[in-house]
């Protein structure tokens, strides 16, 4: 099969724009008097900065000269729920002048480094925290988020952003802290990992522990949906997206789920509404699908089949090309757990090596390409062109015999 990555929602916290106010002007000098005879003031010389110096930064608390780095930690953290980012990253920094090795200021300069896109600073900031306690489960959420929501296109960061929330939600649940809702949250990331690394199977035990201590959680609510949607229990999936909607009515994703839902139980009118409202909610991330044809898009396949070396177009004589809108549930759940909805394409039976058995039916060895999918998943015509060309190739190599594994360590995922 050939899966497509998921785009993962990013959730980023929104500065607080707040115009810079104009300064007023200096009051005009009085004018001097001549008749009256004094001496002459000179104007104090300033001298000029240093090359490369800065300027000193403003005090975090100015009322409060000698705040302890505890309360510049929770000021910043404070910030940070305001949306004041840059005040938060200053804030954190005044506190570790005072205290390197303070936990909470390291977590809140890595959050704040996060939300300034600053991604390989705020890694260093949480690897700092995670050096000094490596069981904090503040610092593990923070990591846990960033390689999982800001990192996560690769895969080793979903596994290492994985590995930060299992031991934080472990962590969080342990005398002295016991805190349910940090744990919830680290199982929501956890949840998300899953769910993206395309083990939704796995995905769905974190997600019903966060929503055990956080059964209002939207989010949540909306992961559990994709990881039931992922194994083909659609009802299931249905409720899951429309209880996240109930609480947040314009969550765009949910709303483009729900629509694939719909899709799959064949109500194409209600499909059709809800993932045009989806795109109007998010168009930078609800493209319209691309206008191409049933024909045009046999055309591009048989353009890539045309390509290949002469050698893997006499093996395609073994598995004949076709052609689909959407995958078929019974051949989604033929194999546990179920292949993705959203495959892209798909090789039916055994490699060329073996020998046909009659569970393979009378057509032993096909190649699937899913139209509707690739054309949903392509962002222009050329990356249309180059995604059936990988997609063949992925499915000529189960046909050789390859792994997913194999085929990934080529570059044919």
């Amino acid at each position: 099969m050939s899966l497509p990555f998921r785009r993962a929602a990013v959730l980023l916290l929104a500065a607080a724009c707040t115009p810079s106010t104009a300064p007023a002007p200096a009051p005009a000098a009085p004018q001097a008097n001549h008749a009256a005879r004094g001496t002459i003031t000179p104007a104090r010389y300033v001298p000029p900065p240093a090359r490369g110096s800065r300027a000193r930064p403003e005090a975090c608390l100015p009322g409060e000269p000698f705040a302890a780095p505890s309360a510049l930690a929770e000021e910043a953290v404070a910030a940070l729920d305001a949306g004041a980012r840059e005040r938060a990253l200053a804030c954190a920094d005044e506190a570790l002048r005072l205290a390197p090795r303070m936990v909470p200021a390291l977590t809140a300069r890595g959050a704040a480094l996060a939300a300034l896109d600053r991604l390989d600073e705020a890694r260093l900031a949480f690897a700092r925290a995670l050096a000094v306690d490596p069981d904090e489960p503040e610092a593990l959420l923070g990591a846990a988020e960033l390689h999982v929501r800001r990192l996560g296109a690769a895969r080793d960061a979903l596994e290492a952003g994985l590995e930060y929330a299992v031991r934080g939600a472990r962590s969080a649940t342990r005398p002295p802290r016991k805190d349910k809702d940090l744990a919830a949250r680290l199982e929501l990331v956890a949840g998300m990992a899953e769910n993206d690394l395309g083990r939704s199977h796995l995905a769905l035990a974190h997600l019903e522990r966060a929503l055990a201590a956080r059964p209002r959680d939207p989010d949540a609510l909306y992961e559990r949906g994709v990881a039931l949607f992922e194994l083909c229990r659609f009802g299931e999936a249905r409720r899951a997206f429309e209880r996240a909607l109930a609480i947040a009515p314009d969550d765009a994703w949910a709303i483009h789920q729900l629509g694939l839902v719909a899709e799959r139980s064949g109500d194409g009118r209600r499909a059709a509404a809800l993932l045009a409202r989806a795109r109007t909610l998010a168009p930078d991330d609800f493209r319209d699908e691309l206008a191409v044809d049933a024909g045009a898009f046999r055309a591009e396949v048989e353009a890539a089949v045309a390509a290949l070396p002469a050698a893997e177009r006499e093996a395609l004589k073994l598995a004949p090309v076709e052609i689909q809108d959407l995958p078929d549930t019974e051949d989604l759940t033929a194999v546990e757990p179920p292949l993705s909805p959203s495959i892209l394409g798909l090789y039916r039976g055994p490699p060329a090596d073996e020998a046909c058995t009659e569970a393979d039916g009378p057509r032993c060895r096909s190649i699937v390409f899913y139209r509707k999918n690739l054309l949903r998943f392509a962002r222009d015509r050329a990356e249309l062109t180059e995604q059936v060309r990988v997609t063949l190739l992925h499915e000529l190599g189960h046909l050789h015999g390859e792994s997913d594994d194999e085929l990934r360590d080529r570059g044919l995922e």
